[in-house]
């Protein structure tokens, strides 16, 4: 292997799917386990092959899949009290594996040795030493991940160190200082790094934090500049509690900040789309606020911001978002100014010219629907349909008459709705019914039955998300409500809003946006129709 100035050890198939709602299916570990062997991750700990018949699986299924840059590694803890290594069905399982690399935990805070274990400090030692060199034995590069260690060394800085130098007596690779309960501040974690390294060299220091705190990150920066060779966490800090150290953003940090080469730089450009893969495969929303690859990275809204960042970015990105594979946004709002409205405006493909007029009417129709409850920084699709409204670039494509929806309820279908629409393109009408469950599925229903002749490829468009939103709650349920929806095609996404006292007609006005503006980005109309 290369040599690198930090390895990185990712353990988002093991110690990520402890996380709250994390959950990955054998084959779903597989293709994670690719992808990150192809960014060039030079450790995957698959998981704890002697846990769960689905590792096991992992694992099987792995044996016949070439890793070209990470090794991957299997998962468990040292020996139990009282039994031999060989004797030892955890290390067996781990054999099993026959993955080129193994981890192991062991205690080194002396509180779960003597009362979550009940075993003398001197087994807990024999443990580790016998572990670690049965496994040596057998070929395995062996890392050794000293759970506790940093509250071990506050309680008990004696033995928990004499853990570190017992597991390096007995050969492991490498020795990994874990923050298991996420509770150690970045001075405190520094100084006992450094009573550390007087016991054990820096080089063979890795470092393994969550999240408890939120000092994960920094945690693990500090302990990279204390000396640290390798880095463990998790893509996206998913994990239990409250996460572990989130991959993306130490990555980040450190190759692009500290000048720490981790991954193959070609690979830096792929993060941004590293972190949405791993979050579609686990069906959880991206965070749009994750440092350096969330989709508000590089969001800017103030006026006064958006003017600068259009003379020289630098003024307020501390990057390059193409660096991550990210890219610069501009938000619109009641914040907006001239400068905003002319940057989304390129942004859009929406052409203004030299027409400060028009900007200035998008910007005062802006602000008077935000008092209102419109929210535009969410809703790019709903802002590109009301600036092409104001330019002239905008034709109806369709025009509603009307439209009535029923509630019902059946002995099998509580929720079962009913909605007739009637609606003309052009000089032809169109009146038509539909059932959905719900009053907003009955109405998407009947508006793509009505338009399904004109406009065909709207059945391209899919809901991928649907919210519905207080604007303020002093009017108790008769409060306004805004709905946002987010829609997709097999290009992009796009959300809409729509705003009302009526949560069904918000929601209407979010639906006919979605589909306008699916129809307005193919450029098709009423007079263009297939």
């Amino acid at each position: 292997m290369e040599r690198q100035d930090v390895f990185i050890y990712d353990t988002t198939l093991r110690d990520g799917t402890q996380g709250e709602k994390i959950n990955f299916t054998a084959e779903e570990k597989i293709r994670i386990a690719q992808r990150l062997d192809e960014m060039g991750f030079h450790y995957i700990e698959g998981g704890w092959p002697g846990s769960n018949p689905k590792d096991a699986r992992f694992f099987e299924m792995a044996k016949g899949i070439p890793f070209r840059t990470a090794r991957l590694t299997a998962f468990g803890s040292t020996r139990k009290p009282g039994i031999r290594p060989e004797a030892c069905g955890n290390l067996r399982t781990l054999l099993l594996a026959e993955t080129p690399a193994v981890a192991i935990f062991g205690k080194s805070w002396d509180l779960h040795v003597t009362e979550i274990l009940e075993i003398p400090l001197e087994e807990n030692l024999a443990m580790i030493r016998e572990s670690i060199i049965f496994l040596k034995a057998q070929g395995k590069e062996v890392i050794f991940d000293a759970e506790h260690f940093f509250d071990g060394y506050r309680l008990n800085s004696a033995y928990a160190l004499e853990t570190l130098k017992t597991a390096a007596d007995a050969g492991a690779d490498r020795i990994v200082l874990c923050d298991t309960n996420g509770g150690t501040m970045p001075h405190v974690l520094t100084t006992a790094i450094l009573a550390a390294a007087a016991v054990i060299p820096t080089a063979r220091f890795g470092i393994h934090a969550h999240n408890d705190c939120g000092l994960a990150v920094a945690n693990t920066i500090a302990a990279v500049q204390a000396g640290a060779v390798m880095v463990q966490g998790t893509v996206n800090g998913y994990g239990e509690r409250c996460g572990n150290a989130d991959l993306t953003t130490i990555i980040g940090n450190l190759q692009l900040k500290m000048g720490r080469k981790c991954l193959p730089e070609a690979s830096l450009p792929q993060l941004t789309n590293l972190s949405y893969y791993v979050s579609e495969v686990a069906n959880v929303r991206p965070l749009p606020f994750r440092p350096f690859v969330g989709g508000s990275a590089f969001a800017h809204k103030g006026g006064i911001h958006v003017n600068a960042v259009t003379k020289n970015p630098q003024a307020y990105e501390h990057i390059r978002p193409e660096q991550v594979g990210n890219r610069q946004r501009v938000l619109v709002s009641d914040l907006a100014g001239k400068s905003t409205i002319d940057w989304k405006a390129r942004e859009l493909g929406i052409d203004l010219g030299e027409n400060d007029a028009l900007s200035r009417k998008i910007v005062q129709e802006i602000k008077r629907l935000e008092d209102q409850g419109f929210q535009f920084d969410a809703a790019d699709g709903s802002l590109s349909l009301l600036m092409k409204k104001i330019t002239g670039a905008f034709q109806e494509p369709f025009t509603l008459e009307c439209f009535s929806v029923t509630n019902g309820k059946t002995r099998n279908n509580p929720s079962l709705c009913q909605a007739t629409i009637k609606i003309s393109v052009g000089s032809e009408v169109e009146l038509t019914a539909a059932e959905g469950n719900g009053p907003v599925n009955a109405l998407d229903h009947a508006l793509r039955k009505a338009l399904a002749k004109f406009y065909p490829q709207i059945s391209e468009v899919h809901l991928v998300d649907f919210k519905v939103r207080i604007v303020e709650g002093s009017e108790g349920t008769a409060a306004r409500v805004k709905v946002l929806l987010d829609s997709r095609d097999g290009e992009e996404m796009w959300s809409t809003i729509g705003v009302s006292e009526n949560i069904i007609e918000a929601s209407w006005q979010a639906l006919v946006d979605s589909i306008q503006y699916k129809l307005s980005k193919d450029n098709l109309n009423k007079n263009e129709r297939l």
